[in-house]
């Protein structure tokens, strides 16, 4: 239970800000209440109590710390079962954490490469020029003269992480089990999907992969820059990279100063998220506009610059291949095969009735569509989409929810820069080419052609392979003899105790018969009784005995 001190911290600030609003109705709320009754009595005369209950939930979560931050952050993009005013709330939660001072960067590097500051650095920043509630970063230039960044994790941080996922989850466990709420938003889930990202974010070496990757993936694009990672000076607490320059993305007057084209930037925009999600499979799920620049190279076609690659998206192939399918048949408002690819990739059971599936989804799209094109929110509609797919039991994967975040974020971004974006016409031609692509003869080719090296690899096992499934295919034929015999076996048994009481019944009527011819009846002593019986028996055993 070493989670109690942080427990009694939470169950104060719940207290402060009457969260327990949230249980009304619920079961458990009335113990709840009981439970907070003391810290209530600390918070008697508080202010809070005025405010909406979403703004305390977010001033609570900022209040708690940064992982709960993160957390609330997350919680932000499960739209599909938060309320719409909740989910925006949350997504305001801001990382603004104090900087640590102890231990200094200079003992960090020491400590985490194994070498002084000096033999790495002619200049270093003793002060972080930024920081949040994982890290803190720092300037610095290398000995070559190159201007870098250095990005050290908090000292601590892990125990720290450690000690609220789990009270998170004991929350999370409690709400699930005890509330009507709990079962529809799955808690337990988003904890779990959580610790894995807040997890990946303490290890460097993670974000430094990720960063490398992504790099790789837009190599001398003329859309999209990543920094060089320096592998020789990273650690899982440490990370050194390439210093960018540029434009916040948000900062609307500078990037009008240089005459950026911001219709053609929020489209790059729109054209890098599919791109990454698409053809490379591997895209960057944490595009918020701190972590995204524009180059002050060539302002009439601009360039994107992306930091802070530690949450990372992938797709299974199924699931790419589907979510394509999916947008393009919403494209077109064909609801039926939109509902049966739902079905065929299992992100609803099998079970589900489709044509009530796409009545729901047609209730869903149609007045949306209703509007101009570029009224409507693609990723709201996605949301939407999902939230009418929970009714039907629908999964949501992780990937999914990564993709929906980045997604919003994506689409927001685009119309703050240009808020006639019409993310439908610059998506819709995009995907229609990827399934053209997909579906080319080159393209077939060529997956026939990666796939001959595996071929071939198992060209030597295929005889034993054979000789495997003969020996499989006469077993199962012996069984299946041996079965049928049994059966045969069975069935003349049964059909040999049926002919002994169809002949022990025709006696039996016979003899009822007989009991009837007056030579005999005179010597039967209970004549009425003994004919019944042996007649009813007779029947029986002639007419229901199979």
């Amino acid at each position: 239970m070493s989670y109690l001190p942080r427990l009694n911290e939470v169950l104060n600030v719940i207290a402060k800000y009457r969260l327990d609003e949230f249980m009304q109705g619920q079961p458990g709320a009335r113990r709840l209440g009981l439970l907070l009754l003391p810290y209530r009595l600390a918070w008697m005369f508080s202010s809070q109590a005025s405010t909406h209950k979403n703004d305390r939930l977010r001033k609570a979560m900022e209040e708690l710390g940064p992982i709960t931050i993160k957390f609330g952050q997350l919680l932000s993009t499960r739209r599909d079962f938060l309320d719409i005013e909740l989910a925006d709330e949350l997504q305001s939660l801001q990382d603004n954490v104090p900087p640590f001072s102890s231990p200094s960067i200079h003992q960090l590097i020491e400590e985490s490469l194994g070498v002084t500051a000096e033999s790495i650095f002619s200049s270093l920043d003793s002060e972080p020029f930024a920081s949040a509630s994982i890290a803190q970063v720092y300037k610095a230039t290398l000995l070559s003269g190159e201007e870098v960044v250095i990005k050290a994790t908090r000292p601590g941080i892990e125990k720290v992480v450690s000690a609220d996922i789990k009270l998170l989850k004991w929350i999370a466990r409690l709400i699930e089990t005890r509330t009507e709420l709990g079962k529809r938003l799955h808690p337990v889930e988003i904890v779990n999907d959580y610790e894995q990202i807040i997890h990946d974010e303490l290890d460097l070496l993670s974000e430094a992969a990720n960063t490398s990757h992504l790099k790789r993936n837009f190599e001398n694009s003329p859309t999209l820059y990543v920094p060089k990672v320096h592998w020789d000076f990273c650690s899982k607490r440490l990370m050194v990279m390439e210093r960018i320059h540029g434009i916040p993305v948000a900062d609307l007057g500078a990037l009008n100063a240089q005459n950026t084209d911001l219709k053609k930037l929020a489209e790059t925009g729109v054209n890098i998220f599919f791109t990454q999600v698409f053809d490379h499979n591997f895209f960057h799920a944490d595009m918020h506009p701190g972590n995204i620049f524009v180059s002050h190279e060539t302002p009439e076609n601009p360039k994107y610059i992306a930091i802070d690659c530690a949450i990372i998206g992938t797709l299974t192939k199924d699931d790419q291949e589907y979510l394509a399918k999916n947008l393009l048949a919403l494209f077109k408002r064909d609801y039926r095969k939109v509902a049966e690819l739902h079905v065929a990739c299992g992100w609803v059971p099998k079970n589900t009735k489709i044509h009530e599936f796409e009545s729901a989804i047609r209730s869903v799209c149609e007045p949306i569509f209703e509007k101009p094109l570029k009224e409507i929110s693609f990723a709201n509609l996605l949301v939407q989409l999902f939230r009418t797919a929970s009714r039907f039991d629908m999964e949501v994967q992780p990937s999914l929810v990564l993709l929906q975040k980045t997604l919003l974020n994506v689409e927001g971004l685009g119309r703050q820069l240009y808020p006639d974006l019409d993310l439908w016409t610059t998506a819709l031609p995009y995907l229609e080419n990827w399934n053209k692509k997909r579906l080319n003869p080159f393209t077939l080719l060529g997956r026939i052609q990666e796939n001959i090296p595996n071929w071939i690899d198992q060209l030597p096992q295929l005889p034993q392979l054979l000789i495997d499934a003969a020996t499989q295919s006469k077993q199962l034929g012996e069984i299946n003899a041996s079965l049928q015999s049994q059966q045969r076996q069975t069935l003349q048994n049964t059909q040999r105790e049926n002919r002994k009481f169809r002949l022990l019944g025709a006696a039996l009527v016979v003899a009822a018969a007989s009991s009837l011819i007056p030579g005999i009846r005179e010597t039967m002593t209970t004549v009425p009784l003994a004919t019944v019986f042996l007649t009813l028996a007779g029947v029986y055993l002639l007419c229901f005995r199979r």
